[in-house]
């Protein structure tokens, strides 16, 4: 028998567009790898405040750069992306935070929909232009990725209880002790050792420390159709 899956710890909130591109390489590659990949609902502004960054986007440079560099990564990572018509008003202003809460409570009780539900609500923001901040926005996220009608309503009652709201506070304490700056933050657990990564562009760098062969985004032979 060979050794047992290696861990790893992927932090992401879904206001982050490399955060998705890092999220489907690591669902591409978790069985290739042989990875036990666990998904870490983050806020992204705890762990921006607790570094002191700055979001890219609010940087104007960094803004347009953005915007070019997610018309190319669309076309590389094979994930349909488009950057937000209104992205300040409508993502920024109103946050992910509701969004986040629901998914560190689907990851509470039914860690296998966890996958399902943040790539819907990424396709909300960074493909079809879409609201997130609303519980109905969530709802039709939550009921398109598979859960029923119920499930979703069950979930976000529970999005405003201590419980959740302390669980997301701690994971993102959490990437932040690892010495997250940004996100998306790898953090992989390897013989008795922590190493920490930062963005979706250091995925090369994650197949040497495991061990393992890059083959680019979309390896040979693995679907990349959302």
């Amino acid at each position: 028998m060979g050794p047992g899956p290696r861990a790893l710890e992927f932090f992401y909130d879904v206001m982050s567009p490399y955060s998705w591109l890092g999220f489907e390489v690591l669902c591409r590659y978790q069985k290739l790898w042989n990875i036990n990949l666990k998904l870490q609902p983050t806020l992204l502004g705890g762990v921006l405040r607790d570094s002191g960054n700055e979001a890219p986007a609010l940087v104007p440079a960094k803004a347009r750069y953005i915007k070019n560099d997610i018309h190319l990564l669309k076309e590389h990572f094979q994930v349909p992306m488009n950057f937000p018509e209104n992205f300040f008003t409508d993502v920024v202003k109103k946050g992910t935070v509701s969004a986040m809460r629901f998914l560190t409570a689907v990851n509470m009780e039914q860690p296998h929909m966890l996958e399902r539900v943040s790539r819907e609500l990424w396709m909300r923001i960074w493909s079809r232009n879409e609201d997130v901040a609303s519980p109905q926005s969530i709802l039709e996220a939550a009921e398109r990725a598979g859960l029923s009608s119920e499930q979703a309503q069950n979930f976000l009652k529970k999005t405003s209880t201590a419980e959740v709201k302390n669980k997301l506070k701690e994971t993102t304490d959490a990437a932040c002790k690892y010495g997250a700056f940004g996100l998306p933050t790898t953090v992989v657990h390897l013989d008795g050792k922590t190493h920490m990564l930062f963005g979706s562009d250091r995925m090369d760098l994650l197949a040497h420390l495991l061990g393992e062969k890059w083959m680019g985004p979309v390896p040979p032979a693995q679907s990349s159709k959302l």
